[in-house]
C-alpha cells in the first residue's frame, strides 16, 4: 500500500496552458468559490514570505503556503520569483512552481509550472471583482502597465462580458504600450492621465512605491483594479470605497492600503472585502469610486492549481513519476 492517495505528478507549462485555455469562466468560478471558503473560515492562509536581495532591490522570490478546504481539500505552496530585469534578457519577468499536498498524509502529490496558474488566478480575481462591482460593460478601459498580467486580466475581462470599446494603454515603455494597444480595435497608447480617466482602470505594474499624484481623485462610478498594490497614494484611497481580498494580508508590506493605515492610524477607510460584496453584506455606494486592492492569496493558487491538475490528468498531459517517494521497508 502506497503512502499517498495518488502518484506524484508533474504538470509542465504547455500542459498547464492547455488546461486553462478557453476555460476562463470555470477558473473565475473556482476563484469565487475559494474567496467564499476563505470568508467561511475553511482555509489557512499564512503570511507570504518575501525573499529579497540587497543587491537587487527590484527582485524578490515569494513563498505562499496555504490550505484550501471544500472540494479541493489540499495544502500547498507557490514559490514565485519576480525579476524585472529578465525582460531585458528576453526572459519572462516571473517564474513559479506550485506544490500540492494531500491533506490526509501531507505528501506532495503534484508539482506544476505556476507562472501561468498565478497569472490566471490574478486575472480571474480581477475579472470577478469587475463583474461584481461594475454596473455594466464599461465604455473605456485604462490599462497601466502592459505586461503579461495586464494581458491576462484583459482576456478574462473580455471573457466575462466586460469588453470595452476603447482601451487606453500606458506604460513606462512607449513601445510596449503601443504593442499592447494594437491588440484591441479601439486601443491607443496614451499618457497616464488618459488611462486614469477610464471607466475601468487596471493597474498591473511592478511599481515599488506610489507614483500617481497624491492629489488625484477618481470619479464617481469608476472601478479601479489596483492589482499591483503600490501605485496609488494613500490620499487617493481615502477618497474612494476600498475593497480587499483579505484586510490583514493587504495592509502590510507598504502596499498603498498599508500606507493609508499608517497615515490615518486606523482601518476605517476599508469598506470591506470582495467576499463581503459577494455575500451581500456590503454594497458600495454608486456615487463613490471603488478601488479593489487584492494582495493575492495562496488559496487562489490552490483553487486554480487543483483545477489544472485534474484537467491535465484527465487529458493525459500530466507526467507521473513512479517511485518518487521511497516506500518504507524497500
Amino acid at each position: 500500500m502506497t503512502a499517498t492517495k495518488r502518484p506524484f505528478t508533474v504538470v509542465g507549462g504547455q500542459a498547464v496552458r492547455e488546461a486553462l485555455a478557453g476555460h476562463e469562466g470555470e477558473v473565475v468560478e473556482r476563484v469565487r468559490e475559494a474567496y467564499l471558503l476563505h470568508d467561511a473560515g475553511d482555509t489557512i492562509n499564512p503570511d507570504s514570505y518575501f525573499l529579497r536581495f540587497p543587491a537587487k532591490p527590484d527582485s524578490r522570490i515569494i513563498a505562499l503556503p496555504a490550505y484550501l478546504g471544500g472540494d479541493v481539500d489540499m495544502a500547498g505552496i507557490k514559490w514565485i520569483s519576480s525579476f524585472p530585469r529578465n525582460t531585458g534578457r528576453g526572459l519572462p519577468r516571473a517564474s513559479a512552481v506550485l506544490v500540492l499536498n494531500d491533506y490526509e498524509t501531507g505528501y506532495p502529490v503534484a508539482l506544476l509550472e505556476s507562472a501561468a496558474i498565478s497569472a490566471a488566478r490574478t486575472a480571474a480575481s480581477a475579472a470577478l471583482a469587475a463583474r461584481t462591482l461594475v454596473p455594466g460593460p464599461p465604455a473605456t478601459w485604462g490599462v497601466v502597465g502592459t505586461g503579461v498580467i495586464a494581458r491576462e486580466i484583459c482576456r478574462y475581462l473580455t471573457a466575462s462580458g466586460l469588453g470595452a470599446e476603447r482601451v487606453h494603454c500606458h506604460d513606462l515603455d512607449p513601445e510596449a504600450a503601443a504593442a499592447f494597444a494594437a491588440r484591441f480595435p479601439g486601443g491607443t497608447a496614451t499618457g497616464l492621465d488618459a488611462a486614469l480617466d477610464a471607466d475601468l482602470v487596471v493597474f498591473a505594474t511592478t511599481a515599488l512605491a506610489p507614483y500617481v499624484p497624491a492629489g488625484h481623485r477618481f470619479k464617481p462610478g469608476q472601478t479601479v483594479l489596483h492589482v499591483s498594490l503600490r501605485d496609488l497614494a494613500p490620499e487617493t484611497l481615502l477618497e474612494a470605497a476600498n475593497l480587499c481580498d483579505d484586510v490583514d494580508h493587504c495592509l502590510k508590506a507598504d502596499t498603498s492600503p498599508h500606507l493609508a493605515e499608517q497615515l490615518t492610524g486606523g482601518r476605517d477607510f476599508i469598506t470591506g472585502t470582495l467576499a463581503d460584496v459577494l455575500t451581500g453584506r456590503v454594497t458600495p455606494d454608486p456615487a463613490t469610486p471603488v478601488v479593489f486592492s487584492p494582495f493575492g492569496m495562496g488559496v487562489l493558487d490552490l483553487a486554480v492549481g487543483s483545477y489544472v491538475l485534474d484537467r491535465a490528468v484527465e487529458a493525459g498531459t500530466a507526467t507521473e513519476i513512479p517511485g518518487f517517494f521511497p516506500v518504507e521497508g524497500e
